[in-house]
């Protein structure tokens, strides 16, 4: 399988039906959800479903969310990626960043290494303008990421029965390129 980032820890690749596993045990521990807006998986099934979803935004737009997999152990630990979303909170034409990872890896700095490689990514490789990402409020951890790797605050709104906190950040090349 083609890698298509790398970080210093991770590589990220296409997820694949094999995955199933383990985004049934990411999805299916509430604590994993708890922010996301789903309610825990309780059939492998609906991972597969998900799964499917996934692939079928590769085919419709070329890429979408990643297996995030540790390169010392090519271990699948959750995954990250862009999303397109055709419209959410007033804006049309979203590049959406998420990541979800296993619980046993929260704490090491995988969304952080995540999200800055897949913000080079967008703006680097795909020549995006903008990138978002939202976030229930409550998921302190969460926002911390988003404002460690430079993406800003705008606005709230509801989303998936939430309070959402928007964030942005706007690609912005040196004057002259």
């Amino acid at each position: 399988m083609k890698t298509l980032i790398e970080t210093e820890r991770l590589f990220f690749r296409e997820l694949l039906p094999a995955d199933a596993d383990v985004m049934f045990e990411l999805d299916s521990d509430p604590a994993v959800v708890q922010y996301a807006g789903d309610k825990p998986l309780t059939h492998i099934d609906q991972a597969r479903q998900r799964l499917e979803s996934i692939l079928q935004q590769y085919q419709d737009v070329g890429f979408g969310r990643w297996a995030a997999v540790l390169k010392e152990t090519n271990e699948c630990i959750g995954w990250a990626g862009l999303k397109y979303i055709k419209e959410l909170n007033g804006r049309k034409d979203n590049y959406d960043l998420g990541y979800r990872f296993l619980k046993r890896h929260w704490g090491k700095g995988y969304g952080t290494e995540s999200a800055k490689a897949l913000i080079s990514y967008g703006f680097d490789e795909m020549k995006l303008a903008r990138i978002s990402a939202y976030v229930d409020v409550n998921h302190v951890a969460s926002v911390k990421i988003l404002k460690k790797c430079g993406l800003r605050f705008t606005n709230t709104f509801m989303g998936e029965g939430d309070l959402c906190a928007w964030y942005e950040i706007v690609n912005s090349p040196l004057s002259g390129d």
